[in-house]
């Protein structure tokens, strides 16, 4: 039995994270699931496994953030908040 993983949301992957997605693909393609999470997990960078993971698995990866954020009492409105002050000011 062939499965094949098809990359659902491809807005803002670099070509880096594409290296990514199809390094995954191909751990999960010649081993399943397990091989995938195994292949996640040997990155060492948290924000490329999620943007890889969400990839393929956008809404999934979206509500677990969100269940996450609710957790600690933050919203996306907050999030983005936190990152417009962040960024600073733009007329510089």
């Amino acid at each position: 039995m062939e499965h094949k993983l098809h990359v659902v949301d491809s807005s803002g992957l670099t070509d880096a994270d594409w290296a990514a997605v199809n390094r995954v693909n191909r751990a999960y393609e010649a081993g399943g699931i397990d091989a995938l999470c195994d292949e996640l997990e040997q990155f060492d960078d948290e924000v490329l496994q999620i943007t890889v993971a969400g990839a393929f698995f956008p809404a999934l990866i979206r509500e677990l953030l969100e269940d996450q954020m609710a957790e600690h009492g933050l919203t996306f409105e907050d999030l983005r908040e936190i990152l417009r002050k962040a960024e600073g000011p733009r007329d510089q």
